[in-house]
């Protein structure tokens, strides 16, 4: 006798099944498919995007990664590395299928190395823990995102994370030596190694940056540099935030190498003041933000140099930070934008996207230009150094179509970016809000390599399901007319 079994009963019994192994992997505490703990996942922190997972497991060592990336692959069930969950672009955004794997309880430095210079951790280790470990020996990590306090290596290898002191001291990806990992068939490899001379394919480096579309680091090692011996940091304020965005290009341009250079506009200025009392020049646009590090020798040769470039930039006020006390409010204020816009709006979307600095003052008009048609507010805070832009688009997401406007506005800020000759991102990543984008940078031999890597380590493509690819939508800026570079003359389509 034969027995229909519809594909809903079907599905119903291999997720009991599912479930009752994971049962066997995990306690009941580190275990949950109840709604009320299951919320707490359904977003990163680009809320526009929620999905309810099919449940949460919390691993406590590698052994249980494997086992649990297994059964996802034998049950063709999605997984999702997370850590704090800070992504900004959908990064960890679960899979309505699928099951978030939390790497928050292996949050473990391993060792420290100072004579190597070299740190071991586990994925879910604060990215700021590492320098207060490291401190006693005179040494720091040197990538320093905003959300540096809360967010986790394995998320910021993940997206290869940058931060201020990006522009002198690289991104993520120029700090790991070496990562264990877990491929998204249950294979464990080690890739790279503690030493700065590789030998063969540079596989960890492959491995960073890959959204999580290969499998999940287990072990990262990564490099310590010493801690600058003195610093200088000034702020710059500007009538306009072009000008700003000019000085910028005038600075790097002279051959000096600033740790940083930020840019925050007057909405980013009003809102790091009410959160963090931070003080700026009254009556500008723009402050620039410059830092010089490194030996006192060094420090004061380049601040010579530096003093007359920001005068011929046309600044209004320049501020120096005078105490080691000071430069700290200056970066307190600075990297409490993202938390604080909220103090300005309900909800906001963050940008990523880079132009060159070359182009950036014209960039950052176009962005105003942008923001005064949409009639919707724009804060612009920045990585100005590597062009690497933050807007912050504003609105109300209880106001009926409103978030489908920033949506629209951010679009075609992210299409600027890459009609500039940049980058749709610069450390967020692409995630679930820039795949679109994706063959606006790579043409169609690149996009099937980069899937042919992925398929390679994923033929079920279980490892964060739907992420960075193009989903075969057309992109929302193609329905809302031409970009505004197209009427203003600047570009043509083809």
């Amino acid at each position: 006798m034969t027995v229909d079994v519809s594909k809903a009963d079907f599905d119903r019994v291999a997720q009991s099944d599912l479930m009752r192994k994971l049962e066997k992997i995990f306690p009941a505490e580190r275990l949950f498919a109840d709604k009320a703990t299951l919320a707490a996942f359904e977003s990163d922190g680009l809320t526009a995007f929620q999905v309810m997972p099919r449940a949460v497991v919390v691993p406590e060592n590698e052994a249980e990664i494997v086992e649990t990336i297994r059964l996802c692959q034998s049950h063709g069930v999605p997984f999702v590395a997370r850590g704090s969950g800070t992504s900004l672009s959908g990064g960890s955004l679960p899979h309505s299928e699928g099951i978030v794997i939390a790497l928050n309880q292996m949050n473990r430095i391993l060792s420290i190395d100072p004579e190597r210079r070299i740190a071991i951790v586990q994925p879910g280790v604060y990215n700021l823990a590492i320098s207060k470990a490291a401190e006693k020996y005179g040494l720091h990590y040197a990538p320093d995102p905003s959300s540096q306090q809360v967010c986790t290596i394995g998320g910021n290898l993940a997206f290869n994370a940058g931060g201020a002191h990006c522009l002198k001291y690289g991104m993520t990806s120029n700090h790991v030596l070496a990562v264990r990992v877990v491929l998204a068939d249950g294979e464990v490899c080690e890739l790279g190694s503690a030493s700065t001379e590789g030998v063969g394919p540079d596989l960890h480096g492959l491995f960073v940056g890959s959204e999580g579309l290969l499998g999940i680091a287990t072990e990262v090692t990564v490099r310590l540099i010493p801690k600058p011996e003195a610093f200088f940091t000034v702020l710059a304020g500007y009538d306009t935030l072009e000008r700003a965005g000019e000085a910028v290009a005038h600075i790097i341009a002279s051959g000096l190498l600033p740790g940083a250079m930020e840019i925050m506009d007057r909405l980013s200025m009003t809102a790091a003041h009410e959160a963090v009392g931070a003080k700026y020049p009254e009556n500008v646009e723009a402050v620039l933000i410059v830092e010089l590090d490194g030996s006192r020798a060094s420090v004061e040769a380049d601040r010579l140099r530096l003093e007359p470039l920001l005068q011929q930039s046309g600044a209004a006020a320049i501020l120096v930070a005078a105490s080691n006390e000071e430069r700290l409010k200056i970066w307190k204020g600075r990297k409490s934008v993202f938390s604080a816009v909220g103090r300005l709006s309900p909800d906001f979307i963050v940008q990523d996207g880079v132009v060159p600095r070359g182009k950036l003052g014209f960039a950052l008009r176009q962005i105003e230009q942008l923001s005064r048609e949409a009639g919707i507010e724009v804060a612009n805070v920045f990585h100005a150094g590597d062009g690497n832009l933050h807007p912050l688009i504003m609105f109300d997401g209880r106001v009926p179509g409103a978030l489908e406007r920033a949506e629209v506005l951010a679009a075609k800020i992210v299409q600027l970016c890459i009609d500039l000759g940049g980058s749709i991102t610069g450390e967020h990543g692409v995630g679930m809000e820039k795949r679109q984008f994706l063959p606006g940078m790579y043409d169609q031999v690149s996009l099937d390599c980069m899937r042919r890597i992925r398929l390679s380590c994923d033929p079920n493509e279980v490892a964060n399901r739907g992420k960075m690819f193009p989903s075969g939508e057309a992109p929302a800026l193609s329905l809302y007319g031409l970009h505004p570079l197209e009427e203003a003359g600047v570009i043509a389509r083809e």
